[in-house]
């Protein structure tokens, strides 16, 4: 074993393990840490698997833009309260049950998939790995592009209608 995948089942084990914590941690404010470490270790694999663009997307995205985002949402609703945001989980068996009917459906998917030949050999990206995912992107998968776009345009809008109606029986 090289110290590649050494590093990669490091990242795997940091993953899963703070994945872990976020499920049974109670508190609002560890569970968003928790979240922003598995996403350096997804980050982190992700580099590892030479999709840096990738990587570096879950980083801007994800742990610089999202989490932070909650990290000051959580803590500015604490100041105002008082106390500390704590959950309570009540549906532990039917979240183990559906986990795990996910987890077999996908490996399953992953397993017996005609791409899973392509995992196995050692293909790599093109040397500009960015410029072909732009090429792609614009190309090949321009109308499914567009569509998710439309469709998170939508959701902000619906979103800023419904914080208006309850602002609105609020006052």
């Amino acid at each position: 074993m090289n110290w590649m995948t050494t590093i990669f089942y490091f990242f795997g084990a940091i993953t899963v393990l703070s994945a872990l914590g976020i499920l049974f941690t109670r508190n609002v404010l560890h569970a968003t840490f928790l979240l922003m470490l598995s996403f350096f270790s997804v980050a982190g694999i992700y580099v590892l698997g030479n999709a840096s663009f990738i990587g570096v997307t879950q980083l801007l995205i994800y742990v610089g833009g999202i989490l932070i985002l909650m990290v000051f949402g959580l803590m500015l609703t604490t100041k105002l309260n008082g106390k500390a945001l704590v959950t309570e989980n009540h549906n532990r068996l039917i979240g183990v049950l559906l986990g795990t009917v996910f987890f077999s459906i996908l490996s399953y998917i992953i397993i017996f998939s005609a791409n899973f030949e392509m995992l196995k050999s050692n293909k790599t990206l093109p040397e500009n790995a960015v410029e072909f995912i732009g090429i792609n992107l614009m190309s090949n998968y321009l109308i499914p592009f567009e569509i998710a776009a439309i469709l998170l345009l939508v959701a902000l809008i619906g979103a800023a209608v419904i914080s208006e109606k309850r602002k609105e029986k609020q006052e």
